[in-house]
């Protein structure tokens, strides 16, 4: 992350396509204590495709969402729908085995065609529409594995083909390409998930945040007003809230990027994404009567540090220079768990849960395996077997996949946190408007921004996640955790778990000196 100002305009609307477009819900939060089969605690493509399934089978169920539906990790997804996934069934099968592949791919397949069906059967209007999906190969070696995933893709039964023939403005030597694929409004889809779910004993609980789950007969659900009994709980927040089954060691937070710009053209029926790195993401949609381009990537860890101006900079110039758009419209940023050994878990929250269940690791391609997650969890929790239940178990135990770089990850947070309190040493800053910085006094670590009007806001810089020290993001305006990504809005407010609580505000350290300082709590948070 960087503290440096943005004296070079970044363009687009710092938001979503999909939120800036999706229109927004108003569900109340509950009134006095709530009794139902199964609490889902996240609004989510995994919490509410599971709440929607249980109510199906005949279930009650109460989904508990902090914000909006919508606006969190999958509102600011491409709007991808598809099991091909980059080239994962090639990197399963070398890490795994064929099966593992294999069932991963029926997963994914299934949750396409669940996505089709229930946006016929509720009628929902969300841009639903089939396309083919494109893994493309500029080099010659990744020519070599596109071709290879192709190859084994075919083997495992999926609508797998090699082809040289890829509808891009500009040339590539190759790419596996999968039919009867879709794209979708993700916020619009998820609203009308929530539509389906609310009512007949079901409920859609938004602007309510869950404070402490206990298992038992019934299982406890705190919430910030009241609280819900349920005979199950179902944990889908994207990082586990209440995390028993030490996810955040299990997943790799990562981020990446979007940019959309307004074009002219008519959307393509198919999306794109590299093999080469810089990885990019492309897809062409149409939203309320105008097109866009969508161009995707600039990912990483983020535990590394980096200009986030920079990274949309980069997307902005591959969208212009390849793909021939105009003005940036929207710019936005996504948060997702990457699992070590390369399979989502879905399941018992811990190996001695026995109603409290967790969904996590979606590997960012969560609309499909949000939904095969769903799925899982609903016929777990009716007794009915799934096919898939064991290869995606959220307590599985894979050292081959996962030992080696389970460690190595966690030794590169660990250095990361010594590294940014050493770095520490300032305990005063000349702060632009829209700048922000971690300064130390008396041993004490706050966080300082200065926003757009000159107004100073101060909270504690110590994550209250695991005590790392958090760093200013200066195009999506907000603290930053390297360690396991908690996010915070400038005034402290949780944006992004795993952090619950908020980050205490604090008086700035040269306020008697600096008039016109404020403390946080003033300040708006961040769209994205």
């Amino acid at each position: 992350m960087s503290s440096a100002s943005n004296s070079e305009r970044l363009e687009g609307e710092p938001i979503s396509l999909w939120v800036a477009t999706g229109g927004t819900t108003d569900y109340p939060g509950p009134r006095g204590d709530v009794e139902v089969d199964v609490a889902v605690i996240g609004g989510g493509i995994a919490g509410l495709t599971t709440a929607l399934t249980l109510k199906r089978a005949g279930r009650s169920v109460a989904v508990i969402e902090t914000s909006k539906v919508g606006t969190g990790v999958t509102g600011h997804t491409t709007g991808k729908v598809t099991s091909l996934h980059r080239l994962a069934y090639t990197d399963l099968r070398d890490s795994h085995d064929a099966d593992t592949a294999r069932v991963y791919g029926q997963a994914n397949e299934a949750a396409i065609r669940h996505i089709a069906d229930v946006v016929a059967a509720e009628g929902i209007d969300c841009d639903f529409r089939t396309v083919a999906n494109y893994t493309y190969a500029e080099s010659d070696d990744a020519l070599a594995r596109v071709r290879a995933e192709a190859e084994f893709s075919t083997e495992l039964g999926l609508p797998a083909t090699f082809t040289a023939d890829v509808p891009l403005p500009f040339p590539v030597k190759g790419a596996v390409r999968f039919d009867g694929q879709a794209q979708v409004h993700a916020v619009k889809y998820l609203q009308g998930l929530a539509r389906a779910v609310n009512g007949d004993g079901s409920f859609v609980f938004e602007g309510t945040r869950a404070t402490d789950i206990q298992e038992g007969s019934p299982c406890i659900v705190s919430l910030d007003g009241g609280i819900v009994r349920a005979h199950d709980v179902v944990v889908a927040t994207n990082v586990p809230f209440g995390d028993q089954g030490l996810f955040d060691a299990r997943c790799l937070a990562h981020r990446s990027y979007l940019v959309a710009a307004q074009v002219d053209d008519a959307p393509l029926d198919a999306t794109f994404i590299s093999v080469d790195e810089p990885m990019r993401s492309i897809l062409t949609v149409a939203v309320d009567g105008r097109n866009y381009v969508l161009a995707g990537g600039e990912g990483h860890r983020v535990s590394e540090s980096g200009d986030t101006a920079e990274r949309y900079r980069r997307l902005t110039a591959f969208a212009r220079e390849a793909l021939g758009t105009g003005e940036i419209a929207y710019r936005w940023s996504t948060q997702d768990g990457i699992p070590l050994d390369g399979l989502p878990y879905v399941g018992l929250m811990s190996p001695t849960a026995k109603h409290v269940y967790v969904i996590t690791g979606l590997r960012k391609w969560g609309l499909t395996n949000g939904t095969a997650a769903g799925l899982i969890l609903a016929d777990n929790i009716t007794g009915r077997e799934n096919p898939w239940a064991e290869v995606f178990n959220s307590n599985r135990v894979t050292p081959v996949a996962s030992a080696k770089r389970l460690i190595g990850e966690n030794l590169k947070v660990i250095a990361t946190d010594l590294t940014s309190k050493l770095a520490r040493h300032r305990d005063r800053a000349e702060l632009a408007p829209g700048q922000g910085e971690v300064l130390e006094t008396k041993g004490e670590s706050t966080a300082v921004y200065k926003d757009a009007e000159g107004q100073l806001h101060a909270v504690s810089a110590i994550c209250t996640h695991l005590g790392c020290t958090v760093e200013f993001n200066s195009a999506d305006t907000t603290w930053d955790c390297p360690c396991h990504g908690s996010r915070f809005a400038t005034d402290g407010s949780v944006i992004q778990g795993p952090a619950i609580d908020a980050l205490q505000a604090k008086p700035v350290p040269w306020a008697d000196v600096e008039e016109g300082a404020g403390a946080a709590g003033d300040a708006t948070p961040a769209a994205d």
